[in-house]
């Protein structure tokens, strides 16, 4: 049975400031925490899931620190609103110094806020074989619970950094678009083999800096009436047409 120090300290770590104090955070369901286990164990802190979760997924015997709990006490230590088997406290990734190969194609996010879109965004780049996210210290927490679950497990396969975007974009050798409104019309840019794509604030757009620092202004041509389009589904355009035409 969990103590309720240990149900107290597992919770604490939905908190940012906690999170970075213990360099710890926290990724639930059955086939995220699968996933952990089968590609980077070593990452693992500690485990806390359900009899059923360790019958069926064998890797989870091999984590130093695993706790077999009811779904009651999953529900208790849980960030979610309907729990799923299992929740693994797991180390921060090691930092990696950014390095941008020319043969390939980089995201830049300027002031994602939203949890929900900083994680599909991070899920469309795994699936569009984006290896690399440049991120602006104002996006959201990259492991904020929210975030990690929205990924469903990219978070594993995604290099995240952060940089001050100005300064970082300044000093490349590859082309800077970004999604503009107002801009040229995506179709008919001819995507180069390598670049970053700037993909701005949900309501606010690339910021001023950053926009000075582009090389091609794109967007989406509007059929409707809607004012903007969601953060992440912009993005899911712009990777579709650059995987299409690059």
């Amino acid at each position: 049975m969990l103590s309720k120090n240990e149900i107290k300290y597992i919770q604490s770590l939905g908190h940012k400031k906690r999170r970075e104090e213990e360099r710890l955070f926290i990724a639930e369901g059955s086939k995220m925490v699968a996933e952990f286990i089968q590609e980077k164990p070593q990452q693992v802190f500690r485990l806390y899931a359900t009899a059923e979760f360790f019958e069926t997924h064998a890797g989870a015997h091999q984590i130093n620190e695993k706790h077999v709990v009811s779904e009651e006490e999953l529900q208790r230590i849980s960030q979610l609103q309907t729990p799923n088997q299992a929740l693994a406290i797991i180390h921060y990734f090691p930092v990696k110094e950014v390095t941008l190969p020319q043969n390939e194609w980089y995201l830049a996010l300027d002031g994602i806020r939203d949890p929900g879109n900083m994680g599909t965004i991070i899920r469309l780049a795994d699936w569009f074989g984006i290896s690399t996210i440049i991120c602006s210290p104002d996006c959201a927490d990259v492991h904020n619970p929210k975030v990690v679950q929205a990924t469903m497990g990219s978070i594993l396969r995604v290099h995240v950094a952060e940089k001050e975007l100005p300064a970082f974009l300044s000093n490349l050798a590859i082309p800077v678009i970004g999604a503009v409104l107002g801009g040229d019309e995506l179709s008919s840019y001819p995507f180069p083999p390598a670049g970053v794509l700037v993909i701005g604030n949900e309501a606010n757009g690339i910021s001023k800096e950053v926009i000075g620092l582009l090389n091609q202004k794109l967007m989406i041509p509007r059929f409707g009436a809607a004012e903007s389009l969601n953060a992440a589904i912009a993005t899911s355009i712009f990777l579709w047409e650059m995987k299409r035409f690059g």
